[in-house]
């Protein structure tokens, strides 16, 4: 796949670092992803927003959810990011590793839009290294 120019001040904050950052707030953890808010342009897709929103607990978090978002660059597909994600799910498939379609798509998100990406998923290495993106690493403790 082709590869966009990545932008080294652009992140994609992937879902698992949200909810890890919204249950340990304040804490270590949360500390560290503000320091990621603070230092780059944070880009969340659409797929993440409705990830979260999937997961909440109530009305009011859904609110609080939206309302969080805002603060960020929202991004969204192009016209053929889906079939991408889906060669991307096939290709490594046949190569013996099975990854959720939707992260084959956050992957295929932040190559088009040239984010690294901050995930506490480790199939993103795999992701990464077809893909040549940037993972940002943060550890979960």
């Amino acid at each position: 796949m082709k590869s966009d120019i990545m932008n080294d001040n652009r992140v994609l904050i992937d879902t698992s670092v949200w909810i890890k950052y919204f249950k340990d707030k304040p804490g270590r953890f949360s500390t560290r992803v503000d320091e990621v808010l603070s230092r780059y342009e944070v880009c969340v897709p659409k797929v993440v927003i409705a990830e979260l929103i999937q997961g909440s607990k109530s009305e009011r978090e859904i609110s609080l959810i939206q309302n969080f978002v805002d603060a960020f660059s929202v991004i969204d597909q192009k016209a053929d990011s889906w079939v991408k994600a889906g060669r991307l799910s096939f290709n490594l498939r046949k190569k013996g590793k099975t990854i959720h379609l939707t992260d084959c798509y956050i992957a295929v998100i932040a190559q088009e839009h040239g984010c690294q990406i901050c995930t506490l998923d480790e199939h993103f290495l795999d992701l990464a290294k077809v893909l040549h993106i940037g993972l940002l690493e943060m550890e979960s403790a």
